[in-house]
């Protein structure tokens, strides 16, 4: 064959090999994206303290004629193990988890603290006047700098923090009736929230 001939082809697929290879790249990515389980991420602060924080209150989040409280880490170590949930009102996976959340913030014994991360006052006091406030206190974490403390890949996630103010466990993404049921209530339930050793 000669060197025209072979380079007819080259000449009529060569354009689209860039757009191919992206194509498989582009593939790979997104198998390799939704085949894990984000909740086996690793998280570096697992058994030790939370870190140092004070976040105010989400202005205008009222509780009655009251001002729902914001929180700082100091607030995580007064005994009883805490529910902490990073959420935001843009986060459709934080609508989906939203009633399991509102269960258990009515639960009798269950504190549960939430950052509001990275929004917009309004747009946060709107979503938890629509689906409810199940949280006792709501930082607002508009850097987002907090999150990036906690190690947060993402909205939602959802940490147990013990009564010392140790973190005990987290949950990365959207809360299940089984998470909920068989990892967050057993260490809640705990008198300082420690698993078993």
């Amino acid at each position: 064959m000669s060197e025209e001939g072979r380079a007819a082809p080259l000449r009529r697929f060569g354009p689209m090999l860039p757009l191919a290879i992206f194509a498989v790249l582009a593939g790979l990515f997104w198998y390799a994206l939704r085949s894990g389980d984000p909740s086996l991420l690793p998280s570096t602060l697992i058994g030790k303290k939370a870190p140092e924080f004070s976040l105010p209150p989400l202005e205008g989040l009222l509780n009655g004629a009251d001002q729902v409280p914001g929180f700082a880490a100091s607030d995580l170590a007064k005994g009883e193990p805490t529910l902490v949930n990073v959420f935001a009102s843009w986060c459709l996976e934080c609508q989906h988890e939203h009633p399991l959340l509102l269960a258990l913030g009515g639960t009798p014994g269950v504190r549960l603290y939430g950052i509001d991360y990275k929004d917009d006052p309004e747009a946060a006091r709107r979503f938890l006047g629509r689906y409810g406030n199940p949280y006792a206190r709501v930082g607002a974490d508009r850097s987002g700098r907090v999150a990036i403390d906690f190690g947060v890949y993402g909205v939602p996630e959802t940490y147990v923090v013990t009564g010392d103010g140790t973190i005990a466990y987290r949950h990365v993404g959207p809360l299940t009736g089984d998470v909920v049921k068989d990892k967050i209530l057993p260490l809640l339930a705990k008198p300082n929230g420690k698993p078993e050793d």
